[in-house]
């Protein structure tokens, strides 16, 4: 990469400050600060503040009653998407640790969530999500492994309904997903699911910066 000049590191700096002033943009609640202390100390990654409004944003955009999402963590994600949804909305959140959809449960309760609100399925996504109705979601974000994207991709393009969203969260990878060098096997996974998207015929896609980078595509009706 050639050195940048003056007016380019300028340019540079403004846009890394601009992202983190965007990620900080949105205050969290008690309830989001508790899940996400819980995940750091699990050592566990959640969304970022920029995603998770973004999340929201856009579940309330498709005034989303049903959605479903890969990675429950400790509930971050959860709760910006339950924000967004219709009141009578119901998430469907798949993860293969228990424990971690118990503690997510404790924190949708805090925030003031009924329990009816959210249906917490244990197990592996690619097991789980061929037992969900074709056609029944609005909207979903898949926040799970990287390796399993691509059938991720599948399975969502079969449960949305035509005009709802799918959003793969952390395509950014790091800035490994851009970079030449040699990467692991869930970069070169991560850039298949880019370039699927984008040639998809049934989807709509945009890529937004925010976080570590969100992937958002509409099915088309």
């Amino acid at each position: 990469m050639r050195q940048l000049r003056g007016q380019e590191r300028v340019i540079t700096a403004n846009r890394q400050t601009s992202w983190a002033f965007a990620d900080a943009f949105v205050a969290e609640d008690e309830a989001l600060r508790w899940a996400r202390d819980r995940a750091r100390e699990a050592g566990l990654r959640s969304v970022s503040p920029g995603t998770g409004a973004a999340l929201r944003l856009l579940a309330a955009t498709t005034d989303a009653k049903a959605v479903a999402e890969i990675g429950t963590g400790t509930g971050v994600s959860g709760l910006y998407l339950l924000h967004g949804m219709r009141p009578d909305g119901v998430l469907t959140t798949v993860d293969p640790e228990p424990e971690r959809q118990q503690f997510a449960r404790e924190v949708f309760r805090a925030a003031g969530f009924a329990a009816n609100r959210a249906r917490f399925i244990p197990g592996r996504a690619l097991d789980v999500l061929p037992r969900l109705a074709d056609g029944g979601y609005d909207l979903m974000f898949c926040d799970g492994d990287r390796l399993e994207s691509l059938d991720c991709l599948a399975e969502s393009l079969r449960l949305l309904r035509p005009g709802g969203l799918v959003c793969f969260e952390g395509v950014f990878a790091d800035g490994r997903t851009v970079d030449s060098a040699a990467q692991p096997a869930e970069v070169l996974r991560l850039r298949e699911l880019l370039r699927a998207v984008r040639e998809s015929q049934e989807l709509m896609a945009t890529l937004l910066p925010v976080g570590d980078g969100l992937l958002c595509a509409v099915r088309r009706g």
